[in-house]
């Protein structure tokens, strides 16, 4: 059986449906009210073969943070309840991915304990995207390791552009989710000498 997951997660901030199939093929229908926003999540799911419906809509008028921080939230959710039991999953995932200049590492282990793990610095003269903060994209990944349970480190090696920084941590996350979640031919029960995760 497919391992699906869907959230809904309404507040007096935002309004977000999300759900995503594990075994997938990298499908995606991304609406955020964000372009960005929508073209990151896209890459995640088409690198990470895994398929990715989201809606939402969000008080952007104001900041942009709510939104992006409770996507990061839901989607951690949606993750989660996919995975279920965790049975034969490969539990860690790993990923060194290039965009032109730009060289990050993400690692995950989907441990059910949350640590989250940022050591992204931009340039200077690299702090927005438009008009949204990069560092909100600390705040999306640190609600998704939390929610999800997951053990997460990105690294930035070095990069000069922040899109491509972005686009090289997102197209990684889903390289290192995609085999993380991966079932292992060869495994037994859950990937835990303690019998749970």
């Amino acid at each position: 059986m497919p391992r699906k997951g869907t959230v809904s997660r309404k507040t007096k901030e935002t309004n977000i449906k999300l759900s995503l199939n594990l075994d997938g093929k990298g499908d995606y229908k991304v609406k955020t009210s964000v372009p960005f926003v929508d073209h990151m999540l896209s890459l995640m799911s088409k690198h990470g073969h895994i398929d990715l419906n989201v809606q939402a809509q969000g008080d952007i008028d104001v900041d942009y943070h709510h939104l992006i921080e409770d996507l990061g939230i839901v989607l951690g959710e949606a993750i989660k309840k996919a995975l279920g039991e965790k049975l034969r999953i490969r539990r860690y995932g790993e990923a060194l991915t290039p965009m032109d200049e730009t060289l990050a590492q993400v690692v995950i282990d989907l441990s059910g304990r949350p640590y989250f793990v940022y050591k992204v610095k931009f340039p200077r003269g690299n702090n927005q995207i438009q008009d949204i903060p990069v560092s909100l994209f600390d705040d999306f990944f640190r609600g998704l390791s939390n929610s999800a349970g997951m053990n997460l480190h990105i690294n930035l090696n070095y990069g000069r552009d922040a899109h491509h920084i972005l686009e090289a941590i997102f197209k990684g996350f889903g390289r290192a989710l995609r085999m993380a979640v991966e079932i292992h031919p060869h495994a037994k029960g859950i990937p835990s000498t303690k019998g749970t995760l």
